[in-house]
């Protein structure tokens, strides 16, 4: 059975990393300055948002069968409800980093508490850690300090507020340092582009859109082994579409040569890509042609 720790609040961590808690909500861990042993536990339950930037590679995390690209100089984002193996790198004595933990409850009814779903970051799940320049390092560790310095003063009634801002200060980096990392893997990208797309025709060649219905975004995700944020975001970035929108974009331009083969009926026609109902083919038709299946194969000829 899986030794599995369970840190549903920033106590939990404190107490696993041997040192104080300053503030029930929040955390900063510096990892050179405790000593804390690790090792007697493998499997780890997050309760709270985690960030963990390390100096050394120490070790791997996987998360479900997968590995994080997680080496020296790299950020790994952790949301609620996630769990994490570790597999440690016996050569490493000391450990090198920083992590910053917050509950929940810190930022519930803030500006924050109401964006953090747009930090998309937070479930990324694979292979998708953000790699940082030195430079990049040098501001995510003045977030930190800034963070760090207000855990230790006395808690007033501007604590919170400075908290989460320069929490979310940190967050705001942490995006464009992303977009910067999309840019500057962007050959990467496009091999992943290339592969949606025969992976989408391949897709519609198959009988699988009448045993599974219409393509997901998940479906393709995991077919290219990213995350579905991640795959959404990339794809967002390299077509300046949704991935659901150049999904329905596909569909549709088959859609249009299929419509053309006067052998088969209309409701045929959108059973072979998927459609459960005629009546959604025809309105997905409509509104992306601009005029109803049937028009549009009258037009034509």
């Amino acid at each position: 059975m899986k030794d599995i720790f369970r840190i549903e609040s920033v106590a939990d961590y404190n107490h696993l990393s041997g040192i104080e808690t300053l503030h029930p909500l929040v955390t900063i861990v510096d990892f050179s300055k405790t000593d804390a042993d690790y090792t007697n536990h493998t499997h780890f339950y997050y309760g709270v948002y985690s960030v963990f930037l390390k100096d050394v590679k120490c070790g791997d995390l996987v998360y479900g069968r997968n590995k994080y690209d997680y080496e020296e100089g790299s950020l790994v984002f952790i949301s609620p409800g996630q769990l994490l193996e570790v597999i440690r790198n016996k050569d490493v004595i000391k450990k090198k980093g920083w992590a910053l933990l917050f509950h929940p409850d810190l930022i519930h009814g803030t500006n924050l508490g109401r964006q953090i779903g747009d930090y998309t970051f937070f479930s990324y799940s694979i292979n998708e850690a953000l790699h940082i320049s030195e430079r990049e390092r040098k501001m995510v560790l003045e977030c930190f300090d800034k963070i760090a310095y207000e855990i230790n003063q006395p808690i007033d009634k501007h604590s919170r507020k400075l908290i989460v801002n320069n929490i979310q200060l940190f967050l705001d980096y942490c995006t464009r340092f992303y977009d910067r990392q999309f840019i500057t893997r962007e050959q990467v990208n496009q091999g992943s582009l290339e592969q949606f797309e025969t992976a989408l025709n391949e897709y519609f060649k198959s009988d699988k859109p009448q045993h599974f219905g219409l393509p997901s975004v998940a479906y393709f995700a995991e077919q290219l082994h990213l995350s579905s944020n991640y795959f959404g975001d990339l794809i967002k970035k390299e077509t300046g579409k949704s991935a659901r929108e150049y999904i329905q974009l596909k569909m549709m331009a088959i859609a249009k040569n299929r419509i053309l083969d006067l052998s088969k009926p209309v409701n045929e026609v959108a059973y072979e890509l998927g459609f459960k109902y005629p009546q959604h083919f025809t309105r997905m038709f409509k509104k992306s042609v601009g005029m109803s299946p049937s028009e549009y194969r009258g037009n034509s000829n």
